[in-house]
């Protein structure tokens, strides 16, 4: 099971001077919320912000030890202006309008 700080400390592989938050969805250790703050995000669009973060955690990702990261990569104005940013889309608390992909597990 991964833990909170172990994704901190990765996401701080990345870009050492960020403020993270880390959430763990569920308390499983593999469905995480993940709020990156940063000046290294200013001037770049959300996908070129997310990628290095992605690209990061891919293996982790494709062996199912982590089965959802929700990224919000954002600047410190951002970050002051936007506030609580946690979404659960297996979460009952709203009604979910959005993309949620499931990967069927592989048979060994």
């Amino acid at each position: 099971m991964v833990t909170v700080q172990w994704m901190i400390d990765e996401v701080k592989k990345i870009i050492p001077d960020a403020e993270v938050e880390i959430s763990d969805l569920h308390g499983t250790g593999d469905h995480f919320h993940v709020r990156i703050i940063s000046n290294f995000f200013e001037g770049l669009r959300p996908l070129q912000r997310q990628k290095p973060i992605l690209n990061h955690f891919k293996s982790h990702m494709a062996n199912n030890t982590i089965h959802a990261l929700d990224l919000k990569c954002m600047t410190p104005s951002q970050a002051k202006d936007i506030g609580d940013t946690v979404f659960d889309p297996h979460g009952q608390e709203s009604e979910f309008f959005g993309v949620h992909i499931r990967r069927p597990k592989k048979e060994k």
